[in-house]
């Protein structure tokens, strides 16, 4: 972040500058008064997600405390076994489940988008991993593996996302579930198949290829019915999915809170008043973000680079506006709130509903921070020879990328 930050700022200022020189004295002017604009921007944002933040983080507490997500977690158990051979091996008989418990526990808490409860589980998660790591400074396969599906985990409730849309005042948030689960789907299973391929792990198992067959079988039966019916029937189709389960998982957490014999009530409230210190602890990491892009975009140097690939687009015959959403594709893999302040950029900039403003917000909903997760994981314990979990999660990025390209043009094209 450090990089990206002074890099951002240092590169538009100094764009900024060279075209001043060169005849066009008012960038100066323009640059000093994005960054104005971009702070108040910031802030504007922070405030407006403070209702549906505290909202969500309200549900969810219920979610953790009714045992919802370990619930989920011994469920998923026995697929994430054969995914991670050597975890489950070296489980045994321990009581407490070994490394695979709090494993299951941190992409149950994921695949609920439970945020705030995956990254200290994941924590956890490492450290249960590590424990058996005869090499200490060096990544073992479950680990690497781990890494892979945390990464690229698919997200069944995509709530930041479609948060961030409803404050941008979209018509419908919600009409980009069906191909943000799409994207986040390609992202993982390219990304499993390329970490197994590497560590030979037998993907022909029965209980891999039955989930994996069930969840495909769903998902290519929803894309070919999105595909034969006109974009705005597909939308449609899209919005009604992706509310219904939103509305379906609400009822979920309130029937298990009730079945726990929790007082709803106070237990939303205990992480509903959680939910609006985040929403102001946000502020000066989108103001840092969203100041540092405006500044390279008004400087001239965000433009010069999508021009290139734009020119490339048109000689190759290619429809041009999938070019304004790259800049989210380009921050994902480095930064979670740079490509976060980025996909407000191109809404606020092309329209939340715009092709581009609908693909940003699908190419943030497909993938985790690669460089941010191997950081925070592996420097948590001390391990400083990744071998191989880089490239994997790379892999597993852009494949959820390109997806998210492809997916917006047939439902949103």
């Amino acid at each position: 972040m450090h990089y990206l930050f002074i890099g951002f700022l240092l590169l538009g200022i100094a764009a900024a500058v060279i075209r001043a020189i060169f005849g066009t004295p008012e960038a100066l002017s323009g640059t000093m008064e994005a960054m104005f604009s971009a702070a108040d921007l910031a802030v504007q944002v922070s405030i407006g997600l403070i209702g549906v933040l505290t909202l969500w983080t309200g549900l969810f507490r219920l979610a953790e405390k009714s045992g919802l997500a370990e619930w989920v977690a011994q469920r998923v158990t026995p697929l994430l076994g054969r995914l991670m051979p050597e975890a489950r091996q070296s489980t045994g008989a321990d009581k407490d489940g070994g490394p695979m418990a709090p494993v299951t526990m941190n992409l149950s808490a994921n695949m609920l988008g439970l945020d705030n409860a995956a990254t200290p589980l994941g924590l956890k998660a490492m450290e249960a991993l590590q424990a058996q790591n005869p090499e200490p400074d060096t990544a073992t396969n479950s680990q690497i593996m781990f890494l892979v599906l945390n990464t690229s985990s698919v997200t069944l409730v995509p709530v930041t996302v479609l948060m961030y849309r409803a404050q941008q005042g979209a018509a419908d948030p919600a009409d980009i579930y069906l191909p943000m689960l799409m994207a986040t789907t390609a992202s993982t299973f390219i990304g499993v198949w390329f970490t197994a391929r590497l560590q030979g792990i037998r993907l022909l198992d029965p209980v891999i290829m039955a989930a994996a067959g069930i969840w495909l079988a769903l998902l290519m039966a929803l894309g070919a019915l999105a595909w034969a019916l006109p974009a705005e029937a597909a939308a449609t189709l899209s919005s009604s999915i992706g509310n219904g389960i939103l509305l379906g998982v609400i009822a979920l957490f309130l029937i298990m809170a009730h079945r726990a014999r929790l007082d709803a009530y106070s237990t939303f409230i205990e992480g509903a008043k959680e939910g609006f210190h985040l929403a102001v602890r946000l502020i000066p990491f989108l103001v840092a973000m969203l100041v540092a892009i405006a500044v390279l975009r008004e400087g001239g140097v965000l433009d010069l680079i999508l021009g290139g690939i734009r020119y490339i687009a048109v000689v190759a015959g290619f429809d041009t506006r999938f070019v304004d959403a790259l800049p989210v594709a380009m921050l994902k893999p480095l930064s979670g709130s740079g490509a976060r302040a980025m996909m407000l950029e191109v809404m606020q900039t092309h329209g939340v509903d715009s092709l581009a403003g609908r693909m940003a917000a699908i190419m943030q909903g497909s993938t985790e921070t690669t460089f941010y997760v191997l950081a925070v994981y592996f420097g948590s314990v001390g391990v400083v020879k990744l071998r191989y979990a880089l490239l994997c999660g790379i892999v597993a990025d852009m494949a959820g990328l390109i997806t998210a390209i492809f997916v917006t043009y047939l439902f949103f094209g």
